[in-house]
């Protein structure tokens, strides 16, 4: 690799998602690293089946919407992983003209996924074609699922020693997974004053804050979330980030402004470590981002309407680390949350468990594996 350019390829899926910041993350990191590189994101669901993402896309949504327990079913499930073995093949295999077209006006000698379908096609056509090319997958989660797992994939990026040890049990070699983290933005890792953040926003700055959230879809019962925060007395504020979710953005304008609470909303964010800076806990569903900028923050969380599959199981990580709560019911969060607020001893020990399993670095971290990798 002496006196060559390097040619890094990372790729996502989905415009709006969490695996596509993640490889911005790890696109920035990488300029920083390795300055002479030349480094290109693509969408690689999409470069290759852009009529079949919508359909898949469409179909996702519609199911975790109005379907969640047959999501469940799917996720992971041993059963459905066999029997659309087949398919998976003659989709890898019949995408291998578009990553041969890709490969050679674009000679990667590196290709980092952010998500298992690109990474599948990219590894059988490293293997079906002998390429001297280094693969790495980046979990966005902490429950590996089996469609990762792939022939020519070099080394797993996952979050914690629980999520090695899950992908060990599945069959793979335990010196090709590193815990690095799951990548998030460098500024996450920044320790902000909470008051001079909260005054910045128009904030009082000794006033307990909740984050309210739905990742980049506005997804869960947030409407209903943040009816019920407004029942809290002493002058409880809101930060409330809408997203894509616009009945409830037009609904937070008609209302915000009557309500007692002070509420701060947004539809979408760029300063999202600076609203989790301003705020005491975050009210959200688990996605592996949110999480992972929540424990560089050292936010507790409370956790409503998490998606069947991936994000049950990273409830079930926060619980174990007791970094969050399961609020079942949406009608109960006030309670919990005025529970929570109460107790400041309890607040400190969930901050600190959240710092305790951040990983602030990972993009960095990630950077490095790939700047290295090719002189192992």
């Amino acid at each position: 690799m002496k006196g060559m350019r390097r040619h890094i390829l990372l790729m996502y899926i989905s415009k709006v998602s969490g695996h596509r910041q993640a490889t911005m993350a790890i696109s920035k990191s990488l300029k920083k690293e390795i300055p002479d590189a030349e480094v290109t994101s693509i969408n690689g669901f999409g470069y290759n089946y852009p009529i079949l993402e919508n359909v898949v896309n469409a179909a996702y949504m519609g199911i975790i919407r109005h379907s969640p327990r047959v999501w469940d079913y799917l996720y992971d499930n041993p059963r459905v992983v066999k029997r659309s073995a087949n398919l998976r093949k003659f989709l890898n295999a019949s995408s291998h003209k578009k990553l041969e077209k890709l490969f050679r006006e674009f000679p990667a000698d590196t290709v980092v996924c952010s998500q298992a379908f690109p990474c599948a096609m990219v590894a059988d056509y490293k293997v079906k074609h002998h390429l001297d090319m280094t693969i790495i997958g980046v979990l966005t989660d902490w429950a590996p699922h089996s469609y990762w797992i792939n022939d020519g994939v070099d080394y797993y990026v996952v979050p914690s020693e629980d999520t090695k040890g899950r992908f060990v049990k599945k069959g793979v070699p335990a010196e090709k997974i590193l815990v690095l983290g799951i990548p998030i933005r460098s500024n996450f890792a920044d320790k902000l004053d909470k008051g001079d953040v909260r005054k910045k926003l128009g904030l009082e700055p000794y006033v307990p804050t909740a984050l309210i959230m739905g990742g980049g879809q506005g997804l869960g019962p947030m409407k209903e979330a943040v009816k019920e925060l407004m029942k809290i007395p002493a002058g409880l504020q809101m930060i409330v980030v809408a997203g894509a979710n616009r009945p409830l953005f037009k609904w937070l304008r008609k209302n915000a402004p009557r309500a007692s609470n002070k509420v701060l909303f947004f539809d979408y964010a760029s300063n999202i470590d600076q609203l989790m800076e301003a705020s005491d806990l975050i009210v959200s569903k688990p996605g592996g981002m949110t999480t992972s900028e929540c424990l560089a923050k050292g936010l507790p969380m409370v956790i409503v309407s998490p998606l069947p599959g991936q994000e049950a199981r990273n409830t079930d990580f926060l619980l174990e680390k007791g970094i969050g709560i399961h609020v079942h019911d949406v009608r109960d969060l006030a309670e919990e949350v005025g529970l929570l607020l109460s107790s400041p001893e309890r607040l400190k020990y969930m901050s600190r468990a959240a710092r305790e399993n951040g990983k602030p670095h990972a993009a960095d971290d990630i950077a490095r594996l790939v700047k290295e990798a090719r002189r192992a």
